[in-house]
């Protein structure tokens, strides 16, 4: 989309809701969108004007007390400074602690609502 203005043209947000589906392998902490989200972060490299929310509606990512997170383009930075591999995090699927040592966790705390969970990425370029 920042490319080719498909399916948008900048500024625009991709929303999307629905489980994705992790393949757990190593022995981190985490839910479906922090694992999404780490993922993201590392496939956009740090990229300019790109940021993205991904929660859980009921405030439970997975097992995890966080909702979701929230990635920019200088998370894979700030993760780095702080001496975290986000690389190896991913493989043993501990999104939460990196987010956490971020604090880009998102706390909403229970909802009482599973409606779905829920991504908006937003391209501003």
């Amino acid at each position: 989309m920042a490319r080719r203005g498909q399916p948008a043209r900048p500024p625009a947000v991709l929303l999307s809701g629905g489980e994705t589906t992790v393949t757990v392998r190593g022995r981190g902490r985490g839910g479906r969108n922090l694992e999404f989200l780490l993922a993201l972060a590392l496939a956009l490299d740090g990229r300019a004007g790109i940021h993205a929310l991904a929660a859980d509606t009921d405030g439970i990512d997975g097992t995890e007390e966080a909702a979701g997170a929230l990635v920019g383009p200088d998370s894979l930075t700030r993760a780095a400074r702080l001496g975290l591999d986000a690389k190896a995090m991913l493989a043993d699927n501990d999104a939460a602690t990196i987010f956490a040592a971020l604090g880009d966790l998102v706390m909403t705390g229970p909802t009482r609502t599973n409606v779905n969970d829920f991504r908006a990425i937003f391209v501003q370029e």
